[in-house]
């Protein structure tokens, strides 16, 4: 070999040697790139349906969510398990339905098991940082245990910037602007002052062009009301923008999946609350950056017809970050390669918001939504303390005539509601029109009343024990363990005593009175309460179980006989137990007093006020932590303003 073709063998060489090289160090980089933990980022609206341009709403001024949209992944169908924050909070948090877990009601103090310690901390010992701004709200007694275990910070500075060096992150910001407070709640002087303040005269939503909805009346209080919440939702979209520029400043677009959703519907009257879309149907828009494309389940910009839920976030966050998915989680991963089958229902509930005592569920899928009310008798606009404050709620109060408004706006102002609501969610999407009682869509219904029954079951659904008696049967365990030690058959008659409701007669009514299990003979009383009319038989079945060992049943019995004309035998029952140490029992109590007011005359009126105001008295002297003592003083409040101002 000469020494040109050794020259040139020698340079062959060291290309290929650089080439071999150069591409080995781009498959280990994209190796790496695909085995890396992604950073992730929550976004959380509070208060806010999918009032958005990208949504395609017109009202709605949102450009840097819409912007988000284009690069995003868009959901239809995603949907909160609640229409409230604190169940739904409860269900975020541990993978589960609030229903399961026993966080049900709003507010809830019941103790979850320990293991339950929230995802985000199975996201720390798989190497995560995690952070949250600021908002906890996880709606049962080891809430402070979740937030230990979860966060690495929680706080009003919490943010990605304060981990440690190399770490990925799990952030969580959580917006309240478009919260009810400032939607509806608020003296407008302070909604000026704290939120259209921020806004430029072009942002600021014209009165005379926001179209109210069928279901609402068509007054300027209401439309004033309707601006206002748009004018919160574009400030809200204002600070997206600032968390996402802070992202792309910091380098880390590149590297995080965000996520941008709601935490229920709007705070809007018949949206928040409720169980219709208005109330559950959510906003969720998800980016995918070019190092986890792999993962998005659609191109940049396109809409996903998909069901997700709220039970899904949770495990679908750990799978995408390659962290372990505990058993006791039962929502479905939707996204990435090793995703669940597609859903083919979503289920929510309603039960006590705040002091309003009450008991609904639904189940969802593309496109009907059912609705099974299981206290028919109380309507959707109850008398409610916090959302009472807001103008367009006494709007509604000062219209609530049927002959003053349309079906649909009885439907939600009305003094009760349909036992069951089924919804063609496609051809009706604001749930105008109830086809429940076609033989068109007979089938329909079938098919889901009994999906609905099937989950209740399976789920071990907790609702149907009253919230007092839940109390005494839970000393010493957890709702959601003492569920999987009962039988099918515990729940079950809880169950179809609460199924009669509406439809039963007085005879099963009175045995249910007289059944072993106590939360039998509550849903018994329940059912005498949504009769039109009793017999006299009927009546002395109430009054005997106003001997009843147990004071729920007590309660319960003595509201449903003041119904049907007999206050003077029942309000001392009520009274008496206003006293009671268990505030669940007390709240049942004053809130039924509540309710009753208008049926009291003379003495009774009397006893009644003397009894609420000393309830008052010893609630403004109780610990304020324990979160029973505020919704009491909603309804003693309530009661002795009425009474006094007639």
């Amino acid at each position: 070999m000469n020494r040109q073709h050794l020259f040139l063998g020698t340079i062959v060489f060291l290309l290929l040697t650089s080439f071999a090289h150069n591409h080995s160090g781009a498959a280990d980089e994209s190796t790496e790139q695909l085995t890396k933990q992604p950073n992730i980022l929550w976004i959380t609206a509070e208060d806010m349906s999918p009032t958005l341009g990208c949504y395609g709403d017109d009202v709605a001024t949102t450009p840097n969510i819409d912007q988000l949209a284009t690069q995003s992944v868009l959901y239809r169908h995603a949907f909160a398990t609640a229409p409230v924050c604190s169940p739904s909070r409860a269900c975020l948090i541990n993978g589960l339905i609030a229903t399961s877990q026993g966080t049900h009601q709003m507010r809830s103090a019941f103790p979850i098991p320990a293991f339950m310690t929230g995802f985000p901390g199975i996201l720390r010992k798989s190497g995560y940082y995690t952070s949250n701004n600021v908002k906890t709200d996880y709606n049962s007694a080891n809430s402070d245990a979740i937030i230990r275990e979860s966060w690495d910070e929680s706080s009003a500075t919490a943010h990605w910037q304060n981990r440690p060096p190399g770490k990925p992150f799990f952030s969580v910001f959580n917006l309240m602007t478009s919260h009810q407070s400032r939607t509806m709640a608020w003296p407008y002087d302070q909604f000026v002052k704290e939120v259209q303040s921020e806004l430029t005269a072009t942002e600021i939503h014209d009165v005379r062009k926001v179209v109210p909805p069928p279901y609402y009346p068509d007054t300027p209080v209401v439309r004033k009301t309707i601006a206002r919440y748009y004018d919160c939702v574009t400030l809200m979209d204002k600070q997206v923008g600032e968390i996402l520029r802070q992202l792309d400043d910091d380098g880390l677009a590149e590297n995080t999946i965000v996520f941008f959703y709601s935490d229920h519907g709007s705070g809007m009257p018949r949206h928040k609350r409720v169980l219709l879309d208005t109330g559950t149907r959510i906003p969720l828009i998800i980016r995918f950056p070019s190092m986890v494309r792999h993962l998005a389940p659609g191109n940049a910009g396109s809409r996903i017809d998909r069901l997700v839920s709220f039970d899904d976030f949770g495990p679908t966050v750990l799978r995408i970050a390659g962290a372990p998915v505990p058993d006791y989680m039962k929502g479905n991963v939707f996204l990435g390669r090793d995703q669940d089958e597609p859903r083919q229902y979503v289920y929510g509930h309603r039960d006590r918001i705040d002091e309003v005592i009450d008991l609904a569920r639904s189940v969802r899928d593309k496109q009907f939504l059912y609705i099974r009310n299981f206290m028919p008798h109380l309507g959707y606009n109850q008398p409610s303390a916090w959302p009472d404050q807001g103008e367009i709620k006494n709007e509604f109060r000062r219209l609530a005539d049927p002959q003053r408004m349309t079906a649909v706006q009885w439907h939600f102002a009305g003094p009760t509601r349909p036992r069951e609501e089924l919804y063609d969610c496609d051809a009706d999407p604001m749930n105008l029109v109830n086809l429940a009682g076609s033989k068109q869509y007979q089938s329909k219904i079938d098919e889901l009343r009994g999906e609905l029954f099937r989950h209740i079951r399976e789920s071990r659904d907790l609702g149907f024990i009253p919230e007092a008696i839940a109390w005494d049967q839970t000393q010493g365990t957890t709702l959601w363990e003492m569920a999987r030690k009962n039988s099918d058959d515990e729940q079950q008659r809880l169950v179809n005593a609460a199924s009669a409701v509406g439809s039963g007669d007085e005879t099963l009514f009175q045995q249910n009175l007289k059944h072993a299990d106590a939360g039998v003979r509550y849903w018994g009383a329940v059912g005498f309460s949504s009769c039109q009319t009793i017999s006299p038989q009927a009546i002395r079945a109430l009054i005997d179980a106003l001997s009843d060992p147990v004071l729920t049943v007590r309660i319960e019995s003595a509201a449903a006989l003041a119904r049907h004309g007999r206050p003077d035998i029942s309000i001392p029952v009520l009274c008496d137990a206003l006293t009671d140490d268990s505030l669940a029992v007390v709240l049942h109590a004053a809130r039924s007093i509540e309710l009753l007011s208008d049926a009291m005359i003379g003495d009774k009126i009397a006893a009644a006020t003397a009894a609420m105001q000393a309830c008052d008295d010893r609630m403004k002297n109780a610990d304020p932590q324990q979160e029973l003592v505020m919704f009491i003083e909603f309804s003693t409040d309530a009661f002795l303003k009425r009474v006094g101002s007639r």
